[in-house]
């Protein structure tokens, strides 16, 4: 299955992205889940940080709270972010249906993206997506880089193959 919008459905989510402040998606459920997105934190494989952390860094850049509803930490942990209910904030124009999970690492010690995660963390999103997977049997798994406009190289593998 390859996720490819039409240009009505990129126009009409960047539109509801316009809309759509922080403010009024914290206090708006998502009303359908078409997407698991998985993310990284870019962070080098020495920084073990978690839900915390990262929700300090989403609200200094002005978000209510985190923008990703789970953290897979390095050591395989799942850590809850922003209320499963509520829509994320991950991927601009894709949000009001889409789940956000982050998994901690992501960034090579030279710079640059790296698919640096552990064996425990990929075990944990594989074993988080079969759930999530139950819960919206129609979601499709996608990175963060396979969505639109999108040019930075988040997570740093290809989450749809590897998902297979």
């Amino acid at each position: 299955m390859s996720f490819n919008p039409t240009r009505r459905q990129v126009l009409a989510g960047l539109a509801a992205s316009f809309y759509l402040t922080e403010a009024t998606a914290m206090t708006r459920t998502r009303t359908e889940t078409n997407h698991l997105v998985v993310h990284g934190a870019y962070t080098p494989t020495t920084m073990d940080i978690g839900a915390l952390e990262i929700d300090r860094w989403h609200r200094e850049r002005g978000f209510l709270q985190i923008g990703y509803h789970t953290v897979i930490r390095r050591d395989g942990t799942i850590e809850t972010g922003r209320s499963d209910a509520l829509i994320g904030a991950g991927v601009y124009g894709f949000n009001s249906d889409s789940f956000h999970i982050c998994l901690v690492g992501g960034k090579a010690e030279e710079g640059g993206w790296e698919a640096n995660y552990t064996g425990l963390q990929y075990d944990a999103l594989r074993e988080h997506l079969r759930t999530l997977h139950y819960r919206y049997p129609n979601a499709e798994v996608l990175g963060h880089t396979d969505f639109p406009r999108v040019t930075k190289k988040c997570p740093a593998f290809d989450v749809r193959e590897w998902y297979r």
